[in-house]
């Protein structure tokens, strides 16, 4: 038999507490959400001003929000009466096991973060890293690739790179390029040494400042050996070393100033 009594109990005790309180959880979640997006965008906004790469912002921005709308489901699931603390410790706990399982992966994040922050290198730098040589041509969270010389891509995990040392070879406007050269002894030395001057003052690609050096370095086993280190532009390093290299050779030639070379003597002795 039908008593509104008892419906108008059960209405009170449960329907409108249980109503208030998903109305309140959702209230909670939607205001939640609007908030967690104006903080995520003024977050990007002052990312953004400070010249930060955009993968790291977009990066950040996405787990800034992930935890952020994990402390908004919390909180409306708490509002619903859920027993949040047990939810909590077990996230927790999947947290840790996930961290110990993927903890190489952890480490290349971690130290993918660290190179987009401090940034030691940039996209089209030539840098030496990680094992090998190349143009950067990607810096990822996990990963960055490279282009070698030889135009292979080699993908090399940002833990290796960050843990070992990296060489930058566009980081700085000049370079100098380092040569030894060396002349026989009975050559003319004072010749030499004019003739390597000449050279790279005629070269307009050779800076005047820093002044280029040309200076005897060792008296070695079969050769008087001189330094040549000229400045240059960092884009022209190569192209310098290769081509003075080759005009010494020729230039020497030409003078007649001998090069050593790796030469051995047999000395045959007959015997009666």
């Amino acid at each position: 038999m039908f008593q509104p009594e008892k419906m108008t109990e059960m209405v009170d005790t449960y329907v409108i507490p249980w109503g208030i309180n998903i109305a309140l959880a959702l209230l909670i979640f939607i205001v939640g959400r609007i908030v967690v997006g104006i903080l995520i965008g003024l977050f990007g906004k002052v990312m953004a001003r400070s010249k930060y790469d955009n993968m790291l912002v977009d990066f950040v921005k996405s787990i800034l929000n992930a935890i952020l709308m994990l402390f908004v489901v919390v909180a409306s699931l708490d509002q619903l009466g859920v027993d949040t603390t047990s939810l909590v410790a077990l996230l927790g706990a999947a947290g840790l096991a996930i961290g110990l399982s993927m903890k190489d992966s952890l480490a290349n994040f971690a130290a993918g973060v660290m190179l987009l922050i401090f940034r030691p290198f940039k996209a089209g730098d030539y840098v030496e890293a990680g094992g090998t040589a190349g143009s950067v041509k990607n810096i990822g969270i996990f990963t960055s690739t490279f282009n070698t010389p030889d135009n292979k891509m080699v993908i090399v995990p940002n833990g290796a790179i960050y843990s070992g040392n990296i060489t930058n070879f566009s980081a700085m406007e000049t370079r100098r390029v380092d040569m030894v050269v060396g002349i026989a002894y009975g050559s003319d030395l004072r010749k030499a040494k004019q003739i390597l001057t000449e050279m790279l003052a005629a070269d307009a690609r050779i800076l005047k400042d820093p002044a280029p050096q040309v200076a005897v370095a060792e008296l070695a086993d079969s050769s008087v050996n001189f330094v040549v280190r000229p400045w240059v532009k960092s884009a022209d390093f190569w192209a310098v070393k290769f081509d003075l290299t080759e005009a010494i050779k020729l230039r020497f030639d030409e003078e007649n100033i001998g090069i050593p070379f790796p030469q051995m003597d047999v000395h045959l002795h007959k015997q009666d």
